[in-house]
């Protein structure tokens, strides 16, 4: 006897809740380190879903760490997505087959930021700005001079106009000088962000020193909508490609 329309459409139903929510929800938990709540939506006909596309999911997630990066809270919303539908239903893990366009939003405690410093993501990357800062400023000489010391990252604090990071710097004889960054941030484009003003002091070696405005490219695959610092909170806003 065939199923009559309801039945099937009840029993396509149960695949998606027993099947692809899991394993989206399993996915989703395995990118991250640690999370405290995680909501998510899928929304689509079960033909589309069923045929490893999903046309949209909403994601909501609370206090996630990221490659040792702390996030406040997460809003996303992804949209056209291909899946390896037929091989999670074997059992398999869920993969994403093709380029997922995301749009939301982002907030960061300055707890977060602050928290996230040791992070080797977090840290190198400050690091590497800082080499190519004065790198970008021939007058101070000081390329040689960080390169042959390893720094520290220790606090940050975050203003309503300007971000501010200060760190240690030591050689081999354990012998330390503090550098302090003070930089605006302002979005030039979606996709390039501007630092300035910009300030950089190195004790005893780079009395406060105002620099030239730096630009980021954020690449291709990031588009930002809105970059605002509060008292002691970042909140961010955009379009990004997450690749598989």
């Amino acid at each position: 006897m065939s199923e009559t329309p309801k039945a099937s459409k009840s029993k396509k139903s149960r695949v998606i809740s027993t099947v692809l929510s899991p394993a989206l929800q399993l996915w989703l938990r395995s990118q991250v380190e640690q999370i405290e709540t995680l909501q998510f939506k899928l929304i689509g006909g079960d033909r589309q879903i069923l045929s490893g596309h999903i046309p949209t999911v909403t994601v909501t997630a609370n206090h996630a760490v990221y490659q040792g990066l702390h996030l406040s809270k997460i809003q996303l919303e992804g949209t056209d997505i291909r899946v390896n539908l037929g091989q999670v239903i074997k059992g398999k893990p869920l993969q994403l087959l093709a380029p997922v366009p995301v749009v939301g939003q982002l907030l960061l405690q300055q707890a977060d930021l602050q928290a996230s410093l040791q992070a080797p993501l977090l840290s190198k990357a400050l690091t590497e700005l800082l080499d190519t800062l004065l790198k970008s400023d021939e007058t101070t000489n000081l390329v040689d001079y960080i390169r042959s010391k390893k720094v520290t990252w220790q606090q940050v604090d975050i203003d309503a106009e300007q971000l501010t990071l200060r760190g240690n710097l030591a050689d081999a004889d354990l012998r330390t000088a503090q550098v302090v960054i003070r930089a605006g941030l302002q979005l030039v484009t979606p996709s390039v962000l501007q630092l300035n003003p910009l300030q950089i002091q190195i004790e005893p070696v780079l009395p406060a020193k105002n620099f030239a405005a730096f630009e980021i490219d954020l690449g291709r695959d990031v588009e930002l909508q809105e970059l605002t610092l509060s008292s002691e909170q970042l909140i961010c806003s955009g379009r990004l490609n997450v690749i598989p």
